[in-house]
């Protein structure tokens, strides 16, 4: 007797399916968990606490690729510490998040919007909305980059959880054949995407709670390795002094409240102390820091940040051995 799976396996697919789902199965993301098959018969209170119990896997499955990580992050830092920029690739989920990682850059590091940036397949509605066939595009991810101007000082990091979404390895080969640094974060092991760049990022989390919602624990993990890419290539860049955000950017009541405050922890000054620093130095916090343990004025604080490539500590060192 013929199953039911097997006649749907034999059964004529429009062209390219069959192979496509053949790639799927193959997929440690898109994997079915036969004893998760009942999960919507559970209490809600026992599907939090699986979902919970599968979320503290994903720190253990990136801390496994941190000398990986690293380097690809000192890579990203010499070359944006020579004018280049961090820029991210992906489509769907993964797209999403690299748009989010970049847009956060602006306001907690004071980096301008064109130097981390990120592009999602099908563009800007691309992030509310699915737009149809732009992630099996790798002209379009081309196109994006050429857009961008790209450079062989840049840095793309092709974000995809499957590891083979074409816009995504598209955007890799395109920045490779310019001369760009080259970062694939994939979520399956021996994916193209890793293949295809300079540093392969593979983050194997496993099988999803609800199967190929790569959303879940994929997704906790690219976000993971996002925020390291992007604050460590920071702390490398010198925005930030101990672990104080000094590059802030103070654009609302919060912000403005908060950058008094590192100005505070930093240098254990007065309030008094505080507002004038910032009043010289037009609110620039890691100027007005300056100021204040260095002693000079605030034209003098810029003009040592810009000798020393906006690195707080040199310019400190620069005052003391003056």
């Amino acid at each position: 007797m013929t199953s039911t799976t097997d006649a749907n396996a034999d059964a004529p697919t429009p062209d390219g399916y069959g192979e496509l789902r053949a790639q799927l199965d193959t997929l440690t993301t898109e994997a079915f968990r036969p004893e998760l098959a009942e999960i919507d018969q559970l209490p809600t209170r026992e599907i939090a606490r699986i979902m919970n119990g599968e979320d503290t896997t994903v720190p253990a499955a990136v801390a496994e690729k941190l000398p990986q990580i690293a380097a690809a992050i000192d890579a990203t830092a010499e070359r944006m510490a020579r004018g280049g920029r961090l820029i991210y690739a992906g489509a769907g989920t993964a797209g999403r998040l690299g748009v989010l990682d970049a847009s956060e850059c602006p306001p907690t590091f004071n980096t301008d919007p064109s130097e981390v940036v990120g592009l999602i397949a099908g563009g800007p509605s691309a992030m509310v909305k699915a737009v149809e066939g732009a992630e099996d595009s790798k002209e379009l991810a081309a196109a994006d980059l050429d857009a961008l101007g790209l450079t062989a000082d840049d840095t793309v990091v092709g974000i995809s959880a499957s590891g083979r979404t074409p816009y995504a390895i598209g955007a890799v080969e395109h920045a490779r054949g310019k001369g760009a640094l080259t970062i694939g974060l994939s979520c399956n092991a021996g994916s193209g995407l890793a293949a295809a760049a300079e540093h392969g990022l593979e983050i194997v989390v496993g099988p999803e709670l609800l199967t190929g919602s790569t959303r879940l624990k994929a997704g906790t993990a690219q976000k993971l390795v996002l925020n390291m890419l992007s604050t460590i290539t920071m702390i490398r860049l010198g925005k930030t002094y101990g672990n104080l955000m000094v590059d802030v950017r103070a654009s609302n009541e919060k912000l403005r409240a908060r950058s008094r405050r590192i100005v505070s922890l930093a240098t254990g000054a007065s309030d008094e102390e505080i507002e004038t620093a910032l009043a010289a130095t037009g609110g620039e916090v890691k100027n007005a820091i300056l100021t204040i343990l260095g002693g000079v004025d605030g034209a003098t604080a810029a003009t040592l940040l810009a000798d020393s490539d906006g690195h707080l500590r040199a310019a400190l060192a620069a005052v003391r051995t003056t």
